[in-house]
């Protein structure tokens, strides 16, 4: 599906998809598997239907591909989480602060919504707004954030 798209920067500095000489706004979400946060992007329109999967931007043209990777970038598509500060739970939401490498970040999940173990050893968060946090290993943690992350975790 890839080599016919076109990608461009809007003028509001969010990116849009090229079909059928039709500009249309897009946002990313990222496809399984997590441990690929720069691959297998769907591109959605306002409606949350999607308007092209890119399983590879390499295998885009590369303005395509440059506007991609600047929504990429602009988008914070995956935190880097460094500490784990608090995790509190209400009905139905779990709270997290957390330090990030972007910085202090504080976001939701749903409670059902567990971390999810990678190869790497590290987990994934996704929040209800579908923003992607990795954290790394437990092991890599300090002491605090492991005891907050010791029931998400098997």
């Amino acid at each position: 599906m890839t080599e016919h798209i076109v990608l461009c920067s809007a003028g509001d500095g969010h990116l849009a998809a090229i079909v059928d000489g039709e500009t249309i706004p897009v946002r990313l979400r990222q496809c399984f598997p997590w441990s690929e946060p720069r691959r297998h992007l769907s591109l959605r329109d306002g409606d949350d239907r999607e308007v092209a999967l890119v399983e590879d931007p390499a295998a885009l043209p590369a303005a395509s591909r440059a506007a991609l990777e600047r929504a990429l970038a602009e988008s914070g598509f995956v935190l880097r989480v460094t500490r784990v500060r608090s995790i509190d739970e209400e009905v139905e939401i779990r709270h997290w602060s957390v330090d990030t490498a972007q910085g202090p970040r504080t976001f939701q999940t749903h409670l059902d919504e567990w971390p999810q173990a990678l190869p790497s050893g590290g987990l994934l968060v996704r929040d209800v707004a579908g923003d992607l946090y990795h954290l790394p290993a437990p092991a890599e943690l300090d002491a605090h954030s492991r005891r907050l992350l010791w029931a998400y975790v098997d």
